[in-house]
């Protein structure tokens, strides 16, 4: 008897969380199912290959050090850059491509510059997000009506009337049309249902639902396609690498390691907010996500972040330490081994349903509404970055974001303001605040040269926050010249902490 209590209080002093972390783990395992496989369909690629990657960032990337309580899987993130990558370049280079973005997250996190993703403007991230979750809805939209979405965003958008007008003529697609639309609906009125019946995750909820509905009512729509855990799985042949040589791949390969290590690190810092347990290791993060990615790659499965979704829940669950984001990886790993036929029941429209509602989680309307009465060249940051997502593709919006970000910095970092006092009699007093780069030279020394000849001037710098030598040196010209013409010379205070470069 002594022996099994003794036993017993070992087990809690090793694992004293494991029953929360046990709850959690199935919470999570329950939100991410649905999500796994909606995923993998809107990529173009085999359901079961979303599985292999939630089961892998469960496992794998749960298993390393970075953030304790944060959960990895496919991300709806990335559906409309794994199709783009599918289509262009075919399912076998899909393990390369995410190969070697795990092997880029691994070198920067080694050379420590996981932090600096931090630095990247959040309004460019947001864009980002912004404009995937566009295309992902007007994508998804088709898939919802039974329809083949037009490859193009511009395209998918403007012939959203027509495939929802045509789909109302259709037996079939109005059955599609309204399983999708009942997926959305229960989503969204989940979270009003009693706390009771909230115990079970909304996406695993509506897909239920949806299944169960087309089941009875023996509803013509399409349903998920079975290949089997280990069909599906198809590492990069030897040939495959040969795509290396291809520029447009390599671009692929940069977005997506932009991409995922950005969301996944912004998730990090999001998770951190939602408890009070240790901080994230962003270089650890980063290599985690690395080698989570690099053996996704080897399988030939989903590129994988971390996501906001999944980790809340683990969060809301009760989780304390990262033994239940590893149990969520094993109960991912033993349906795929023992249930996968029930896949084959799920149907198309509810998982497109279930990504529409991602989609639009994706693009902040309330947060952009009040950025733009705040800070309105974030807004626009963010605005201009989502609408070249949509119109010209995921990497080169991205790249005009995050060029727009770096055009507005510089523009904030040379904001300088020149207030003069002239009390009729005395010295002119002259005040420099902010910050005076080569940038503002002409404006500064335009409204210097317009102060009068025939009177002493007094240049005060202490507002200056940075003082560039260009500046320096034109203002110390213009004193000189200004004291040359007979008055009294120019008096200057210099700024207590302003930089000489």
């Amino acid at each position: 008897m002594n022996d099994t209590s003794g036993r017993n209080t070992g087990r809690i002093a090793r694992f004293p969380h494991l029953r929360q972390d046990f709850a959690a783990s199935l919470v999570v395992f329950l939100v991410a199912l649905p999500l796994c496989v909606g995923v993998a369909v809107a990529s173009g690629v085999p359901a079961e290959l979303g599985l292999v990657t939630g089961i892998v960032g469960g496992i794998v990337t749960g298993l390393m050090r970075g953030s304790s309580l944060q959960v990895s899987g496919p991300a709806a993130g990335l559906t409309v850059l794994v199709f783009e990558a599918v289509q262009e370049f075919g399912l076998p280079a899909l393990g390369v491509i995410v190969l070697a973005t795990g092997a880029l997250q691994i070198v920067m996190g080694t050379l420590k510059l996981g932090r600096y993703f931090r630095a990247i403007s959040v309004s460019v991230v947001e864009g980002m997000l912004a404009g995937i979750g566009l295309v992902l809805i007007a994508g998804q939209l088709y898939s919802v009506a039974g329809a083949k979405a037009p490859d193009t965003g511009p395209e998918k958008i403007a012939g959203l009337p027509g495939a929802l007008v045509d789909a109302a003529g259709n037996t079939a697609a109005s059955a599609s049309l309204a399983l999708g639309a009942g997926t959305v609906a229960v989503l969204v009125l989940w979270k009003r249902m009693p706390a009771k019946v909230r115990v079970v995750p909304g996406p695993l909820a509506a897909v239920g639902l949806a299944t169960l509905a087309a089941l009875v009512l023996n509803l013509p729509v399409a349903t998920v396609e079975v290949q089997g855990l280990l069909g599906s799985v198809q590492p990069p042949s030897p040939s495959a690498f040969g795509e290396l040589a291809d520029i447009g791949l390599l671009g692929t390969i940069v977005a997506f390691t932009l991409i995922a290590s950005a969301e996944s690190l912004f998730s990090a810092a999001a998770v951190d907010r939602l408890h009070d347990g240790p901080r994230t290791e962003y270089d650890r993060e980063l290599v985690a996500q690395g080698a989570g990615n690099a053996l996704c790659g080897v399988l030939g499965a989903l590129p994988m972040t971390a996501v906001i979704v999944r980790s809340a829940a683990n969060v809301q669950a009760g989780a304390r330490t990262k033994a239940s984001r590893v149990l969520h990886g094993v109960w991912l790993l033993l349906f795929a081994a023992l249930l996968p036929e029930a896949l084959a029941y799920i149907p198309l429209p509810a998982l497109a349903g279930i990504l529409v509602h991602a989609g639009a989680k994706l693009v902040p309307v309330r947060a952009l509404a009040a950025l733009w009465r705040e800070h309105r060249g974030e807004a626009l940051i963010l605005v201009v970055t989502a609408v070249s997502i949509v119109t010209v593709s995921m990497f080169e919006g991205v790249l005009i974001g995050l060029a727009l970000a770096v055009v507005k910095t510089a523009w904030e970092a040379s904001h300088i303001r020149l207030e003069v006092v002239d009390k009729g009699a005395g010295p002119i007093q002259a005040y420099l605040s902010g910050n005076a780069t080569f940038l503002k030279l002409p404006k500064i020394l335009d409204s210097l040269e317009a102060l009068p000849q025939d009177r002493p001037v007094e240049l005060n710098l202490t507002g200056l926050h940075h003082l560039d030598h260009a500046c320096r040196t034109a203002l110390e010209t213009w004193a000189q010249q200004h004291s040359a013409a007979g008055t009294e010379p120019v008096r200057v205070t210099e700024p207590v902490r302003a930089t000489a470069v």
